[in-house]
């Protein structure tokens, strides 16, 4: 790609997301990184490269983040855009193991953080979609999302959920593709990468399947960059093979 490029992140905080600002930052064809997230996103100067990265603290469940974000589309248009929020445990809820463990307030917080921020990303996004706009976008999913692949049961929100997210991606690239051709949205498993996220179940890893969050972004990135219109629309796995439903 030789056009300078506007990337947004969103869930900039974490770790995934901090190792692709790191990356980012080093593309020449990259020109500006927006980086949206909860918490404030400190940018080390020293460490910055050629690109101009730019911290947005917002939070997708308020009125405003929309008004946020109005001038910033305007002024940035994105071309490549991560969403990397999501959640599968805090200090006081581990993922379910089984019915009984469910409730709908954790439910709904499920809900809040792994689908509803790539709801109103999009909604943001898609104000600079024309016939001719070149974007494509990854939100990081999970392969526990896919129906046809559970064959253990357990982690009921977590799972019912990235299912969400994942016809979420399949409708917005029905809907995307009739506004702008040229655009490509998919899910992303990255693979346990270690992060706060899969700390707790670490110790149940297999040797070598635990990944850095550098090699994360890294394979996200090069997802990204062979993405074609025939991913449009799938679950992909970090190597950018499909994965089913």
């Amino acid at each position: 790609m030789s056009e300078k490029k506007n990337v947004w992140i969103s869930g900039g905080s974490s770790e995934i997301a901090q190792s692709l600002i790191q990356l980012l930052n080093i593309q020449p064809d990259v020109s500006n990184i927006i980086v949206l997230s909860r918490n404030a996103v400190s940018i080390n100067k020293e460490e910055t490269g050629g690109a101009r990265i730019i911290p947005i603290q917002l939070d997708w469940l308020t009125e405003d983040a929309g008004k946020q974000l109005t001038g910033v589309v305007e002024q940035y248009p994105p071309h490549r855009v991560f969403c990397c929020n999501g959640i599968l445990h805090d200090e006081s809820q581990m993922p379910e193991k089984n019915l009984k463990a469910m409730n709908l307030q954790w439910l709904h917080h499920s809900l809040d953080a792994n689908v509803w921020p790539h709801i109103a990303l999009a909604q943001i996004v898609e104000r600079s979609l024309t016939r001719q706009h070149d974007l494509r976008w990854i939100s990081l999913s999970a392969m526990v999302g896919s129906i046809s692949d559970n064959q253990l049961g357990g982690w009921y929100s977590y799972r019912m959920t990235k299912a969400a997210l994942n016809m979420l991606i399949k409708n917005l690239s029905i809907e995307w593709q009739r506004k702008s051709p040229k655009t490509i949205a998919v899910a992303v498993h990255p693979g346990t990468t270690d992060t706060r996220l899969s700390e707790p179940f670490q110790k149940n890893i297999q040797p070598g399947k635990l990944y850095s969050a550098d090699l994360t972004a890294q394979r996200m990135l090069n997802v990204m960059e062979h993405l074609t219109e025939e991913d449009n629309g799938k679950l992909l796995h970090w190597d950018g093979s499909v994965l089913p439903w």
